[in-house]
């Protein structure tokens, strides 16, 4: 069976969508409307730019990349741009698709591009739903190496020393040579037969690869020979039918110091030992997105747009927020003193992380804003989905 993209699980079509498949007769919320707030931060625009033709109504993670005085970034179609960081000028442009025209790319219809790219080792790694994992000089855009992969590229590369790894939509975690593109090592986790459409980057640390995985678990690769160190079920499937099964773990797990946090989709938010994988303590929540951390809070934001604060020591709820409910938000970012979430209208929401209150708003693209924020600098960059640009600051 097909799997199921996220973007049909909010907005005002998850009404329809759970509906359809839960035996309740229980009524969804709808989707919230803006209400007047007492702003006590004006965010501003700094520069903005416009990338191609942005991703349109498809499924997409694309969002910008910061590093080297440079943001990356790209549209579905293969447009890839770098941009200088302080003023926000052109540095180069690069078509994915033309670079691939008459090769692997010969039969569709563009590059389709929407796992997002990764900026290390000079090089800048970029992926497609076709497969192809390409790695661009970060001074030029000129082609360096490229492969082919088991399945499609929805989330960003993750490098690691001598290694990039993506995580595929048919449940490989591949390894390549970040130098040549050599194909090292492939690790396969189970596929129910229902899954999200899309999934999460891996994180590194401690010579491990720390990756979620469509049937509800956390697994830690190694690095150096791609085997398994553990595996861990944060939730259990259960359920009546497939939908209600349905416990991927999509979203990239959370590092800080010794302690992994993860969220699955119909189950549980964890923190689990890092070197052994086993869970110090679960709580009930229901998430695709990734997690944002400041201090000994972990925010989350839920898969009906509910915003938490919980105490990442012992996962007690502080804090929630449901007056974005139903609004498509973006996975959280900590900026400055405010958590911070893009909507379906383009709106970014600025909530003071103290109190979980609405500090602040700013319209960045009507089309909607799909990937989270990025912040580095001090600046908060943003892509929506009509392919804005944007650099996003506080006075």
């Amino acid at each position: 069976m097909k799997s199921w993209c996220k973007s049909l699980l909010a907005a005002s079509l998850s009404m329809a969508l759970l509906s359809a498949c839960s035996s309740s007769d229980s009524i969804e919320e709808p989707i919230a409307e803006l209400q007047e707030i007492n702003a006590t931060v004006f965010p501003e625009i700094s520069w903005q730019a416009q990338v191609g033709d942005g991703v349109g109504e498809y499924y997409s993670q694309l969002q910008p990349a910061v590093r080297y005085g440079k943001i990356f970034a790209a549209d579905r179609d293969g447009v890839i741009e770098a941009f200088d960081e302080k003023t926000g000028e052109k540095v180069w442009e690069r078509d994915f698709s033309e670079a691939f025209r008459d090769g692997v790319l010969a039969k569709n219809k563009g590059a389709r591009l929407a796992g997002g790219l990764t900026a290390a080792r000079n090089k800048l790694f970029v992926g497609s739903e076709s497969g192809v994992l390409a790695a661009l000089n970060v001074e030029t855009g000129e082609l360096e190496w490229h492969a082919l992969t088991k399945g499609e590229l929805l989330s960003a590369p993750t490098v690691a020393d001598d290694i990039v790894v993506v995580n595929t939509g048919s449940g490989q975690l591949e390894a390549f040579d970040v130098e040549t593109g050599e194909s090292l090592w492939t690790y396969e986790a189970l596929m129910p037969s229902l899954t999200l459409r899309g999934t999460g980057s891996a994180a590194f640390e401690a010579g491990g690869f720390f990756v979620g995985t469509p049937d509800g678990k956390v697994a830690v690769i190694i690095k150096d020979n791609g085997q398994p160190a553990w595996e861990q079920a944060i939730y259990t499937p259960k359920g009546g039918n497939e939908f209600a099964r349905m416990a991927d773990v999509d979203m990239t797990p959370l590092i800080i110091g010794d302690t992994l946090y993860a969220v699955s989709y119909n189950g549980n938010l964890v923190a689990m030992e890092l070197r052994t994988g086993r869970i110090m303590w679960s709580r009930k929540y229901s998430s695709f997105n990734d997690l944002a951390s400041s201090g000994f809070s972990l925010f989350l934001v839920d898969d009906h747009s509910r915003i938490y604060s919980v105490d990442r020591r012992n996962g007690l709820e502080q804090w929630s927020n449901s007056e974005l409910t139903n609004r498509s938000l973006t996975a959280p970012v900590v900026f400055n003193d405010y958590i911070v979430v893009g909507d379906y209208e383009g709106y970014l929401h600025f909530i003071d992380r103290s109190n979980g209150q609405i500090a602040g708003r700013l319209q960045i693209d009507s089309k909607g804003l799909f990937s989270a924020p990025i912040v580095a600098d001090g600046k908060l960059y943003v892509q929506g989905r009509s392919g804005e640009v944007v650099a996003v600051t506080l006075p």
